[in-house]
């Protein structure tokens, strides 16, 4: 069986063994560079291989591509590989933040075209709630071979934001929360607001009580309420930095929403150009 949205710890914990299968650790905190690598070798899921998002989930900074541009594609894939994934795998990207960062490497596996990926429902926390077993060594992992198939379709850039601003055939969806995206309490970016024309909704309404995905049902309606109409093939995910953005792209796909897309760059590659246009009025429904 494929797991190609989420996957459940007791999935995960049946194949644990399986050397098919392939746990990635994406935990990370933006106020803590090294967070999420000392959590990784303080305890982590047996076999997980440690992905940190700075170092593998993003590319060198230039001042105009955003707070975490993508790498090169042939970067990602070098380091997939350096880390014993290849093409065969199944991955399970896991982390301790509702899923953000592990929806991140979720999305660039399917950007480097594998299909075989998911992100554990309800993360570290869902795992050592249900007693399951973790350690603090790290495997021997031999290199591996992945060859990527590139979906480029799947992403857009700033060009294509602007070219299509408030345009009925796309709708921009940003994953901020409402007080960012009114430009309130902005302590990210140098400037406040969103994109023109664009609507608001806040990744973590993804998530039940238990910090896991809502059922497909709940999020197909919230989302089709959302979209009032709008094809799902018309939204394009941004967030602060392509990160968050994620998330509500994967929650789409486990509500049978598919065929929306990404902006990388999101809000902090649009604000690096001061003569892109900003809004902080709420758009009205």
């Amino acid at each position: 069986m494929t797991f190609r949205t989420l996957v459940s710890v007791a999935d995960l914990a049946v194949h644990l063994e399986d050397p098919q299968w392939v746990v990635c650790d994406c935990r990370h905190d933006l106020a803590n560079y090294e967070a999420g690598r000392r959590a990784y070798a303080q305890s982590h899921i047996p076999g997980a291989r440690f992905f940190h998002l700075d170092e593998d989930l993003s590319g060198p900074k230039t001042g105009a591509n955003g707070r975490h541009p993508l790498p090169h594609p042939i970067t990602f894939t070098l380091r997939l590989g350096a880390l014993g994934i290849d093409n065969s795998k199944q991955i399970v990207a896991y982390d301790a933040s509702g899923g953000c960062y592990a929806a991140r490497l979720w999305w660039m596996l399917r950007w480097v075209g594998h299909q075989r990926v998911a992100v554990l429902d309800g993360g570290w926390d869902a795992w050592m709630k249900a007693g399951k077993h973790a350690v603090n060594e790290t495997i021997a992992v031999g290199p591996a071979t992945f060859n990527p198939n590139l979906q480029p379709q799947q992403a857009v850039n700033a060009g294509f934001i602007q070219m299509h601003l408030e345009r009925p055939e796309v709708c921009v969806l940003d994953a901020r929360s409402p007080e960012r995206f009114r430009g309130e309490n902005e302590t990210l970016d140098p400037v406040a607001g969103h994109i023109p024309g664009a609507l608001n909704r806040f990744f973590r309404l993804n998530l039940d009580e238990r910090g896991r995905f809502k059922s497909a049902a709940d999020l197909g309606h919230e989302f089709r309420t959302l979209l009032d109409g709008r094809q799902p093939e018309s939204v394009i995910h941004q967030c602060g930095s392509g990160v968050t953005a994620c998330h509500n792209l994967l929650a789409m796909e486990v509500a049978g929403l598919g065929g929306s897309r990404l902006y990388p760059g999101s809000w902090s590659e649009w604000v690096a150009d001061p003569s892109r246009p900003v809004a902080t009025e709420t758009r009205p429904e």
